[in-house]
């Protein structure tokens, strides 16, 4: 940290921080443990469900489903499918090209509103494609569980992942540090050099 609080800001290059794997760096039998939780919230099941029009009671009336043998409402299955993919991003699928489909999606205990979900993915194959240079076929096997390691889901996920320095790349804005941005940071504003 700076020893002056209104000294001008870094001029250093930042450097970033993770950009994700490329087809190159999956290695068969590879488990990438997904590194955000994430607590499902009652909102999140009864907005999901609205959203795709899923009338199951089960997931949005609480008076219904407190007279099914779970007592509760449970999450609506594709929010879950949804959720642990969505997790799974970070370590697999960033430099995606296409999703080509999940396979064997099982769910074998029930997600309850509360419950905070993890993941983690094994990499069952990785391989050129046949007819794309740029680009290899990637299979994983993706999990997710619950605060007490008991599994809700799992699936097997195909993707289309570019090779490293073939994708689109990122944005290369950077930030424009102004006389008005500085100011308002409460940061000095340094004279030009002469």
């Amino acid at each position: 940290m700076s020893e002056d609080p209104k000294a001008s800001p870094s001029t250093r290059r930042p450097t970033v921080s993770w950009d994700g794997r490329y087809l190159e760096d999956f290695v068969v039998g590879d488990v990438y443990r997904h590194p955000l939780g994430r607590t499902v919230l009652a909102t999140d099941n009864s907005w999901l469900t609205l959203l795709t029009q899923n009338t199951a009671a089960v997931h949005f009336d609480a008076h219904y489903a407190a007279r099914t043998q779970w007592g509760r409402p449970l999450v609506d299955s594709t929010f879950t499918l949804a959720l642990v993919t969505g997790q799974s991003v970070h370590d697999v699928s960033m430099n995606v090209m296409a999703n080509l489909g999940w396979d064997r999606v099982r769910l074998p205990n029930p997600v309850f509103e509360g419950d905070t979900i993890y993941s983690e993915s094994e990499v069952l194959s990785a391989r050129a494609s046949a007819s794309r240079s740029d680009v290899g076929v990637v299979e994983v096997r993706t999990i997710g569980f619950n605060q007490d390691g008991v599994i809700v889901i799992s699936f097997e996920r195909t993707l289309l992942v570019y090779r490293r320095g073939h994708g689109p790349g990122r944005g290369t804005v950077e930030p424009r540090w102004d006389a008005r941005t500085l100011r308002a940071a409460g940061l000095v504003v340094s004279a030009p050099p002469e």
